[in-house]
């Protein structure tokens, strides 16, 4: 029987904080190379919740290009981590799944709390 090594990676990202969040998830990857999958919060790449930065030009895109920094980051254990996808009208709570330095799959939320973050 095969195991498999699972890293529930919990961090404490700041809100719009891009770059300080991909830093503490770059650091728990490199604790967690051993494990066939990581697991990162919702939303843990951008901070939650967004609010109005989901309305701040190119913000959206900052998170996407931070995304493929840290799938560029993924090696044998793959990655889950929460971000936030659009579609060109609609912005999404979604999670970008990770593996060998390339995103090879993506889910976005179904069901969202009634809140205005997302509506």
């Amino acid at each position: 029987m095969e195991t498999l090594r699972l890293a529930i990676a919990q961090i404490n990202p700041v809100v719009g904080d891009l770059e300080g969040n991909v830093d503490l998830i770059r650091d728990l990857i490199e604790k967690v190379e051993h494990c066939d999958l990581a697991v990162f919060g919702e939303m843990s790449l951008t901070g939650y919740p967004l609010e109005d930065l989901l309305l701040k030009p190119g913000f959206i895109a900052d998170n996407k290009n931070a995304l493929n920094d840290l799938a560029s980051m993924s090696g044998d254990c793959a990655l889950v981590v929460g971000f936030a996808d659009s579609d060109g009208e609609n912005v999404y709570n979604s999670i970008a799944i990770c593996h060998r330095g390339k995103i090879v799959g993506s889910y976005r939320k179904q069901n969202l709390p009634n809140v205005e973050v997302f509506d």
